[in-house]
């Protein structure tokens, strides 16, 4: 059974993560949603708020970590990259999904479901349609770091390790998801 932690496959090109984090759960869906909050763990960008609506994603991740990037991410990690989607699900505060164009062709789709789970709040993230195992194992070792940080800003922690970690990794998820279909 794989650890609480690590996403698992669920299908061919689709892996889910589960996470239990303090709530309440208005303040974990702020972290979803607000551009400020969600620039801390993920990326910045403005949502509309609505079925339908635009989401832009900057990732700008000198603003999550202060650790040096490896060559091949500099550019993003110190001027930023944008990227965008249409908001596919908005129902605050328990489920928020956009369709995520820029990543790579074909475009995916990510999902957020957010419920009570005694004083705890569930977080379940589905990230589908992921092309090549390649892409499994990034996107999969980037969610894993991406929700670290995120329990780290919801509970006041230090912010853990990204850059440090990545690399390390998606190694470990491509070992994992070796049988897994892409």
């Amino acid at each position: 059974m794989a650890a609480p932690e690590y996403g698992v496959v669920l299908e061919s090109g689709a892996v889910r993560f589960e996470r239990l984090l303090p709530g309440p759960i208005e303040r974990v869906w702020a972290y979803l949603t607000e551009s400020d909050k969600r620039a801390t763990w993920f990326c910045g960008g403005e949502a509309e708020p609505r079925d339908g609506g635009h989401v832009a994603l900057f990732f700008k991740h000198s603003q999550i970590t202060k650790e040096p990037p490896p060559e091949g991410a500099r550019k993003m990690n110190d001027e930023g990259a944008l990227m965008g989607g249409t908001i596919t699900a908005w129902e605050p505060p328990h489920r928020f999904a956009f369709n995520w164009v820029g990543m790579g062709d074909p475009d995916s789709d990510v999902e957020f479901v957010l419920s009570q789970a005694g004083d705890k709040v569930r977080l379940v993230l589905t990230h589908r349609r992921l092309a090549t195992k390649d892409r499994m194992a990034m996107v999969s070792s980037g969610w894993h770091l991406h929700l670290g940080l995120l329990e780290d800003q919801l509970t006041g922690s230090k912010p853990r390790g990204f850059w440090s970690l990545h690399e390390a990794l998606k190694a470990e998820y491509a070992e994992r998801q070796k049988g897994a279909e892409a």
